[in-house]
């Protein structure tokens, strides 16, 4: 695990630590912040509503303040795109070198409902592509983490860290990710259908937890035909890809990141082998 991150930058050379290293740094981040998203939501959640009429609580800044101090100390120069520092009229310059991309309480409908699917979500994007990714369900405990050319992982409370990968489809018919918030089967069941897919079985779910799923073996594709922003996905596709999956446009192309005003397209997340 001795990967040397050097990437350069229109400014300046920029040398980050190993991904190894951004990994462990980031999972300490994303505990920190979980502990203090869960003092919030077991009292008032402090709900507001945001200029693009999004909901916001005070949990989603206390995260996203603990992660930002951490990732500035750690990486100095490299730029954060952090969704509530973005709603704030906060727009990093992007120079063409790395960056992180931070969504500090990713499904805060799904925090503020106390469903316990909410994620705290942590990215480096390098040449475009998310290459060190941390998704932790503060609710549960539950961590995935993984990095390109390290493999991915998962930790379960305080237990150990224990490897993940992507399955083999399902002979019988896929398990299909369907967005707690936005799933129309219809429109999924058209599209399945279109593309010559059998899906055997369904699992709502929100946040990251649908990319995790699928890295971990427990489903097999998840089609996202609706709105999303890069910070979103680019944790999740960081851990489905170190685990052997993939993440695609509708075209067939990878799924990149670093374009202003930072909104995906349509994508698939799936195992190599769902298509």
């Amino acid at each position: 695990m001795g990967y040397n991150g050097a990437a350069s930058n229109a400014m300046a050379p920029v040398t980050l630590p190993s991904r190894s290293t951004l990994l462990e740094a980031c999972t300490a981040f994303a505990d920190e912040a979980a502990v203090e998203i869960m003092r919030i939501y077991a009292g008032d959640l402090g709900t507001r509503t945001k200029a693009d009429r999004s909901p916001v609580t005070d949990a989603d800044q206390a995260a996203e303040t603990i992660i930002l101090r951490g990732l500035r100390a750690l990486t100095p120069g490299t730029p954060v795109v952090a969704e509530e520092e973005m709603a704030g009229g906060h727009k990093p310059v992007l120079d063409g070198g790395p960056f992180w991309l931070v969504d500090p309480l990713d499904g805060t409908k799904e925090f503020i409902k106390r469903n316990g699917e909410f994620t705290v979500n942590i990215a480096l994007v390098e040449d475009g592509r998310s290459t060190v990714g941390v998704v932790l369900a503060p609710a549960t405990a539950t961590l995935w983490r993984g990095a390109a050319g390290l493999g991915a992982e998962k930790r379960e409370g305080d237990g150990p860290f224990r490897p993940i990968r992507t399955r083999r489809a399902p002979a019988g018919g896929l398990t299909a990710c369907a967005s707690r918030s936005h799933s129309i089967y219809s429109d999924l069941d058209i599209w399945f259908r279109n593309n010559g897919l059998t899906v055997a079985d369904r699992v709502q779910a929100g946040s990251s937890l649908k990319f995790c799923l699928i890295a971990e073996g427990t489903a097999d594709i998840y089609p996202r035909f609706g709105p999303t922003s890069e910070w979103d996905t680019a944790a999740g596709q960081a851990v489905l890809e170190a685990a052997g999956g993939e993440v695609v446009k509708t075209d067939g192309r990878p799924l990149t990141y670093g374009h202003p005003p930072f909104l995906n397209p349509h994508f698939i997340a799936r195992t190599q082998d769902a298509r």
